[in-house]
């Protein structure tokens, strides 16, 4: 037994004795580094002071026009020296000139020494005058030349440490394979670029060999930056891609339009290089380190839509000290409306959910942004009357946002009755129970989907506008809806599916070559909602600008060549057809609709159609009793939702009559191409001229000769 325990003594002893001597070390290797610290300020102290002495001698020199220097002119400098020494040292102390760290110093630190500089001028010059009585000191030019001499000859030989210590040529390394560096071609000449370059050349220098820069300004036309040269303007892009063969594109311009951001972005698409970009601006600032910021282009900067401007204070009016209600609080829409409306200062934010682990999700971002911030999660279903009543007894919501719903086509096609009960009856719950409960303001989230629908979804969600427009007109409450079309990066969404493909190696799947949707990214389609919720009255349905409508296969394309890759050689793009309820064009207005503008430009009212308030309340019960039972065939399902939508078609009658405009469209643009228009002839006549001018002056210059 006492041997055990002299076994564990003696190895707990052991311990505290490698303890002890790694204790020792990490302080031996501190003291040694602040030792080489104070080395390198004394260093810096003399070669300053020796600065100092030359300058002086040099300026009496100069000045004096001599080389040849009597007693008292050695004496005079004598005292001038010590004096100038204890000044500047005093002075740069002062300024704390001796902490920096000569590798990181920059242009800020280089004009301390020049203020540095000139106080010890002005400084010693006042003493001239003041030890004047006593004994002779250089003149005031002398002191005004070597003050200027110090300050040149200090930041030259601090540039030059700093070049030599931050030289990669300098530095023992293994020498770069060209072949196995990625050729990289920066867009844009100006801070973030040289930054960027600055990081390439250091940490990175074996992984890119940086080709040039892209820049439209003409006046940088063939200069550098870092050694790197600018080699020509966005329409050089193409051809500089081929000459060198890049295969990444760095853009680093923060401070473009979205126009001209499309129009490069296309250009670079036109490569086979990867395109990377830096972010906002107010994200680099969160982050110093540039090429951290560097992120894939996503499809959001080739739409290139412009960022839009909200009436905060009319917003907030209504947001603040107000409890709100937000439905589907989980979802793509939901949780984003979560996120904006917790910024106007909510009384209390209460977030429904069905689905736990996307409130969950929700609930904790929001409470550790926003710690003070009162907010309730509830999980819950707007199926469920019951619960409805409970919450809205408990909290009383003065505004509800209604985006929980069932979006997904192909899914509601198979499961119609599922469609009806949470998008139909689950509107019409949450509807009655703002009429019951006193809600100041309902808005409910629409889709494109709704207008002249071809399938179960957008029959419900048009269902879903006619039931608003009706509990407006017998209700207090003021009720309104707000359409618009696909939101890039939803659950559901086909950008998030195109991504994943690539990744997996495709193919890339698209339902038809001539499909196309309207686009929209998260964040401005909800920022609108809360902008259009301040012009509700009650009965609109608000409609916002969605921007033209883009082409999905298009999309597929661009995302394929964002990758680096090439559609149809790397990436296989396969046309699967039409699904079950998909049309190939969505629409934002009803044919019978009209626009009506509001005080923003994105935003619109569509012109109501005239509806019964009591015909489409009864239809709904109907649609209550119907829903009760599972055993209706999906026909049988579509006839009724037919009777209660008017506008609900087959899309195959849709599409026919899509496609055949598609034909006429483009026999029309065949017709269009084969008649010559009178401006190119004129073109080419006068490309003809010029090339006959030229080939007339060779020859004169050949016969001189």
């Amino acid at each position: 037994m006492s041997k055990l325990v002299d076994k564990d003594i003696s190895y707990w002893y052991t311990l505290m004795d490698i303890y002890k001597r790694c204790y020792n070390w990490k302080k031996w290797g501190t003291s040694m580094k602040k030792i080489n610290i104070e080395r390198n300020k004394v260093i810096l102290t003399i070669i300053d002071i020796l600065i100092i002495a030359f300058s002086c001698v040099s300026s009496r020199i100069l000045l004096m026009n001599t080389y040849t220097l009597m007693l008292e002119d050695w004496m005079i400098l004598e005292r001038s020296i010590i004096l100038s020494v204890l000044v500047y040292q005093t002075v740069f102390r002062v300024f704390s000139v001796y902490r920096n760290i000569t590798r990181y110093e920059n242009g800020e630190d280089y004009l301390i020494y020049i203020i540095a500089s000139a106080i010890s001028c002005g400084i010693l010059v006042a003493e001239r005058r003041i030890f004047a009585p006593y004994f002779t000191l250089l003149r005031v030019k002398e002191f005004m030349l070597s003050s200027f001499m110090i300050m040149v000859f200090a930041i030259s030989y601090r540039v030059i440490i700093r070049a030599i210590l931050t030289s990669s040529v300098l530095k023992p390394s293994e020498p770069a394979d060209k072949e196995k560096m990625t050729n990289l071609l920066i867009i844009g000449a100006g801070s973030a670029a040289r930054d960027i370059i600055k990081i390439l050349k250091g940490s990175l220098k074996n992984k890119y060999n940086i080709v040039g820069l892209i820049d439209d300004n003409p006046f940088k036309g063939h200069y550098s930056i870092s050694g790197v040269r600018i080699l020509g303007s966005r329409n050089d892009i193409e051809r500089i891609c081929k000459k060198y063969n890049v295969q990444e594109i760095f853009f680093t311009i923060t401070n473009i339009d979205a126009k001209n951001k499309r129009e490069i972005f296309s250009l670079c698409q036109n490569t086979t290089a990867k395109l990377r970009t830096l972010p906002s601006t107010e994200d680099i600032i969160k982050n110093k380190n540039l090429l951290e910021n560097m992120k894939d282009v996503e499809i959001e900067d080739l739409l290139g839509r412009e960022p839009i401007s909200l009436d905060n204070n009319n917003i907030e009016n209504l947001i603040k000290d107000n409890v709100v209600l937000v439905t589907g609080g989980g979802g793509s829409i939901g949780s984003e409306l979560c996120r904006q409306i917790i910024t106007y200062h909510p009384k209390k934010l209460v977030i429904l959910d069905i689905y736990e682990n996307n409130l969950y999700d929700i609930q904790t971002e929001l409470k550790f942004k926003y710690e003070d911030a009162n907010i309730e999660a509830i999980v819950g279903s707007v199926r469920d009357k019951k619960k409805l009543d409970s919450i809205f007894k408990k909290y009383r919501p003065a505004l509800v946002f209604h985006a929980a719903a069932h979006k997904h086509v192909p899914l509601m096609e198979d499961s119609p009755l599922e469609a009806i009960k949470n998008n139909v009856l689950g509107t019409k719950n949450v509807a009655d129970c703002a009429d019951e409960y006193g809600t100041k303001r309902f808005i409910l989230i629409s889709t494109d989907k709704a207008v002249n629908p071809t399938n179960i979804m957008g029959a419900s969600k048009r269902l879903c506008e006619m039931i608003i427009q009706a509990k407006n007109q017998v209700s207090k409450t003021e009720y309104a809806a707000v359409r618009f079309g696909n939101v890039l990066g939803s659950n559901g969404s086909v950008i998030p599916l195109f991504k994943k493909q690539i990744k997996e190696g495709g193919p890339v799947t698209v339902t038809h070559k001539e499909i196309t949707r309207f686009f929209m990214t998260i964040p401005e389609a909800v920022g609108l909602v809360l902008q259009a919720m301040t012009y509700a009255k009650g009965g609109e349905i608000f409609v916002l600008d969605m921007g033209k409508p883009v082409k999905i296969y298009d999309l597929a394309v661009s995302l394929i060549k964002l990758s680096g890759l090439v559609p149809d050689v790397d990436i296989p793009i396969e046309i699967t057809g039409l699904r079950p309820g998909e049309k190939l064009y969505e629409e934002l207005l009803i044919e019978e609709e009209g626009l009506i503008n509001t005080d923003h430009k994105k935003i619109f009212i569509s012109k109501l159609l005239e509806i019964n308030p009591q015909i489409v309340l009864q239809t709904v019960d109907k649609l209550k009793e119907f829903a009760s039972s599972e055993e209706h065939s999906t026909e049988e399902i579509k006839y009724i939702m037919k009777q209660a939508v008017p506008t609900y078609k087959e899309p195959d009658e849709i599409n026919e009559e899509a496609i055949k405009r598609i034909e006429e469209k483009k026999q029309q643009q065949e017709k269009e191409a084969l008649i010559e228009k009178p401006e190119n002839r004129i073109q080419k006549v006068n490309n003809a001229y010029k090339k006959v001018k030229k080939i007339n002056k060779k020859n004169k210059e050949k016969a001189t000769v």
